[in-house]
């Protein structure tokens, strides 16, 4: 499905005043030149035509206002100035705001809608997309947010540069993009290009956006974003009530029958009972989405986070976590990294899939490779173990500064099961082998591997809304606590946790 060409699609002025509060948009953009310095006539004609029909002076508008009352730069496109296209003056007012918004440390919205390089300058407009590119990573380095709103239609080098590099992507329903040129691919091989692949519906099934949204919310969501992003964090939370929860006397078997109640609170629970603020993401970013993880930015009281974590399937035979989850959960260590911000991982798995494709997807490579980023990972962290803790796939999301436990989580090399069928040649022996492994989370904290405990009384299942206050009260809590350790301690106490021979 092709864009809806019944749809009316908002000018930039337009975009700029749905999204920025009223009377707040102050123009950053010097005036632009009324010649081209070796411009043919005919350009000049072009350009000056585009003046008149568009009503401004170039294909972007650069310049500052409000979002619910806060401070944010924009850039956005105008797509009726030469289809929004970018030549030399164009691109140097796209990177100059870039790098004023950088200097000023303000968050910015980028929202293009264009056709891509401007055609009548060739090269020399086509190489700019390399200084556009440089000026987002210096923003993105000095931990500012950017995000985007990809507009109909962005295809092209703006596609290919600015228009994917946003912290958090967000698209215009029905708009037409991709790096393809629909009119292109038709003169080139003689045949339309293939319908709906350039969507933003699709994108967003195929995990490229994260998600599609009309005009009229996009201040709501970019408010959401940047609530979470700039929270304010500085208030220590007072230390909650599971601070002084202790192991019970359950034996392993009984908390692993427990953990696999279909009733249990799952991660999406604890996000809708115990977080606020939380904006859901979607996808690797490059073309993967794999159901079995949930990426999300959220607050647990005042402490913000990037989450992510096992999300339990909700039937028999719904897909488990797979490689292309675990790239999912490295884009969200990467924004932990950028944005400066703790990373909450939550456990509760089975195991990880078990097939053909996770096999040829490179499951056991993204598992290293998850361990690899997190032992080392430059911001706080926090892993929840949450439910089930079956085998590689929950060992994935463990590594953390601090590790919080419900009462009845557990952590196994493989499903007790398993672990029977292999040493007795039988299932039978599975709760003989979960005492004898060590599974049990009072086992756990012996070690040093769980910091904290969360109590349930006497079980989740029973007690879903309550059970996820208190963990979310305990997830603040250690937010906040691993947040103030110093840099070079936590990374050295991270590592320790897990060192052969430790407990």
């Amino acid at each position: 499905m092709s864009a809806d060409s019944r749809v009316r699609h908002l000018s930039a002025g337009e975009l700029i005043s749905a999204v920025l509060d009223a009377g707040s948009f102050t123009s950053w953009d010097d005036p632009g030149p009324k010649s081209y310095p070796g411009a043919s006539p005919a350009y000049e004609d072009e350009l000056r035509h585009a003046r008149e029909k568009s009503g401004v002076d170039e294909s972007v508008l650069t310049g500052e206002g409000l979002i619910h009352g806060r401070r944010v730069a924009v850039i956005v496109s105008e797509f009726t100035f030469l289809a929004g296209s970018i030549g030399n003056v164009a691109a140097h007012r796209i990177a100059a705001a870039i790098r004023r918004a950088t200097a000023e440390r303000l968050p910015l919205l980028a929202g293009p809608a264009s056709g891509g390089t401007r055609m009548q300058e060739g090269t020399p407009a086509f190489l700019s997309m390399v200084d556009i590119t440089g000026a987002v990573r210096g923003h993105r380095q000095a931990g500012l947010p950017y995000l985007v709103y990809l507009r109909h239609p962005t295809t092209g080098g703006v596609m290919a540069s600015w228009g994917s590099l946003g912290h958090v992507t967000v698209a215009e329903p029905g708009a037409l993009l991709g790096f393809l040129g629909p009119r292109v691919y038709e003169a080139l091989y003689g045949e339309p290009f293939s319908s709906g692949v350039q969507t933003a519906e699709n994108l967003f099934d195929k995990g490229l956006i994260d998600a599609v949204v009309p005009p009229e919310q996009l201040a709501g969501v970019v408010d959401k974003a940047l609530t979470i992003l700039l929270a304010d964090a500085s208030e220590p939370p007072e230390p909650p009530s599971t601070v002084t929860v202790r192991p019970g006397a359950h034996t392993a078997w009984e908390s692993i029958l427990i953990s696999r109640n279909r009733r249990r609170p799952d991660l999406r629970r604890l996000l809708a009972h115990g977080a606020r603020d939380v904006l859901p993401l979607n996808g690797t970013g490059q073309g993967e989405k794999d159901p079995g993880l949930l990426l999300a930015l959220a607050r647990f009281g005042n402490q913000p986070c990037v989450v992510l974590g096992h999300q339990r399937p909700r039937h028999p035979g719904d897909s488990v976590m797979g490689p292309a989850s675990l790239r999912e959960a490295r884009r969200g260590m990467k924004l932990a990294e950028e944005l400066g911000l703790p990373l909450l991982t939550v456990i509760d798995t089975a195991g990880a899939d078990l097939s053909k494709e996770a096999e040829e997807g490179g499951l056991a490579g993204e598992i290293a490779r998850s361990l690899h980023d997190l032992i080392g990972l430059a911001s706080p962290s926090v892993s929840v173990l949450l439910g089930q803790g079956a085998g590689g796939g929950a060992l994935a999301l463990l590594p953390a500064d601090s590790t919080i436990a419900a009462q009845h989580a557990w952590l196994s090399p493989l499903p007790p099961e398993g672990a029977s069928a292999i040493m007795y040649r039988t299932l039978d022996r599975a709760a003989d082998m979960a005492e004898s492994q060590g599974v049990k989370v009072g086992v756990l904290l012996e070690r040093g591997v769980v910091d904290h405990l969360v109590d349930e009384r006497p079980d989740a299942a029973d007690e879903g809304r309550a059970f996820c206050e208190r963990m979310a009260a305990a997830i603040e809590y250690e937010l906040a606590r691993v947040n103030d350790l110093p840099t070079a301690d936590r990374l050295e106490r991270r590592a320790g946790k897990y060192r052969a021979g430790a407990g």
